[in-house]
């Protein structure tokens, strides 16, 4: 599993956008984004200098890996997975990515970030058709039900913190969620603008493809 170390915020200000990272506060004024919308460093405030065509697409990867905690090498894998196999690659790479256990527990609302999100999954409090899973990378597939242990939805987290949102809790259209018994399923696949994430996965494949 990949692991960002340091300052989230660095990360979103250095890409020039928000990546979600940290939950609440990305959402709140209190985003350094807003206040610092410069990459940081001691030449930060000097702007941006103009990129190549492969620094373009360098960073566009970078985007990618930060928005989900990925590594390089588990990047490169999904897209040799996402060329292997029949359809749209752009969409194939997208769905891979979007199809983690960690994200899916974000989607559905168990978690405030991709990072809390990894947490909860290696920690052991999620079952995906019944059995315990805690690999945050775990890829899953449309007709999977993922709960809640029933003994985790005691902990004082679950019941006051993740509880009262999941009432109000929007899930993409590819998920469907029990909010009052901490249940999802996947539903299908996400199609159309599900697959815009903040980055563009075309110029990560061309990246690849060099």
């Amino acid at each position: 599993m990949a692991k960002l170390l340091g300052a989230q915020c660095k990360l979103c200000r250095r890409e020039g956008q928000k990546l979600f990272l940290k939950g609440e506060k990305c959402s709140s004024p209190k985003c350094p984004i807003i206040k610092r919308n410069f990459p940081p460093g001691m030449h930060g405030t000097e702007g941006k200098g103009r990129l190549t065509g492969y620094g373009i697409q360098l960073r566009e990867k970078q985007k990618a890996k930060r928005l989900y905690g990925i590594s390089e090498a588990q990047l490169r894998n999904y897209f040799r997975k996402a060329v292997a196999k029949k359809g749209d690659t752009m969409h194939e790479l997208v769905r891979k990515l979007e199809l983690r256990l960690d994200n899916v527990i974000l989607r559905l609302g168990f978690a405030r970030c991709r990072r809390e999100a990894r947490n909860l999954v290696t920690h052991g409090h999620f079952k995906v058709n019944g059995r315990k899973v805690n690999i945050p990378s775990y890829s899953v597939k449309p007709g999977d039900a993922i709960e809640l242990k029933p003994v985790s939805r005691e902990k004082r987290f679950f019941k006051e913190t993740i509880g009262p949102s999941l009432a109000k809790h929007q899930t993409p259209s590819w998920l469907s969620l029990e909010p009052e018994t901490f249940k999802g399923k996947v539903a299908g696949l996400p199609e159309g603008e599900e697959l815009k994430q903040g980055f563009e996965p075309k110029l990560i494949i061309e990246y690849y493809s060099r």
